[in-house]
């Protein structure tokens, strides 16, 4: 088994390199308290995270619309990508193309920039996925509910208007794809075999985005 998501702390990168991640220990053992006690301040739009439709849809569906068998993933489908441009289409979709749809359920797309997570470049000249990948997945591969990928958002920071669109096509409460972002895929390639994927939200209430631990489990 692997994880797929990151750990949360002071350095995870956030969107646009705003809303930071920050831990306050309210009790210190160290400094004579009971007990620890920690309290976090944070956008939910952080680190491995995945969106809800109500992100972008104020009626749209939260986390209490989907019960505990749409979090577990029998067929995942893992690409690869090699991108120069930061909006990501056509390539993609060429390379669906060449895939006969056997009902994945799960789309998780490796552009490498993973291995740039700790650079200014991660967070500032992002790969974005147009909308119509959106169209796409929906015609050829119909079960997919959610589209992962290891950027940290669907949105380019060098191309948010186009970003917002993305968002809205995918997050359609009618038939919603959901968004996996900011996925740690450093050490996996599209030639794993993965037996199941369980994504695991944090259950907020009538919340926009939620904080994922992600498990990535092995054929034998």
């Amino acid at each position: 088994m692997l994880f797929l998501s990151y750990i949360l702390d002071e350095h995870t990168p956030a969107y646009g390199n705003k809303n930071k991640f920050v831990q306050i220990k309210k009790s210190d053992i160290l400094k004579g308290d009971v007990a620890n006690d920690t309290t976090i301040s944070t956008t939910v739009h952080i680190g491995t995270h995945i969106d809800m439709p109500y992100h972008f849809y104020e009626k749209g569906q939260t986390v209490k619309d989907f019960n505990a068998d749409f979090w577990v993933f029998k067929k995942p489908l893992i690409v690869e990508i090699v991108q120069e441009e930061l909006i990501i289409n056509e390539k993609l979709t060429a390379r669906l193309k060449n895939i006969t749809d056997i009902g994945y359920d799960i789309l998780i797309v490796k552009t490498g920039i993973c291995n740039s997570r700790n650079s200014e470049k991660f967070w500032k000249e992002n790969y974005g996925f147009h909308g119509d990948i959106y169209n796409f997945l929906i015609e050829n591969f119909p079960s997919i509910r959610v589209f992962g990928f290891d950027s940290i958002s669907v949105s380019s920071f060098q191309n948010r208007e186009l970003g917002r669109e993305s968002h809205k096509r995918f997050l359609n409460p009618q038939k919603p794809i959901l968004l996996l972002e900011d996925m740690d895929l450093k050490n996996i390639s599209e030639n794993v075999q993965f037996k199941e994927i369980i994504v695991s939200p944090l259950r907020i209430s009538q919340c926009d985005g939620l904080p994922c631990t992600v498990f990535g489990i092995l054929h034998d």
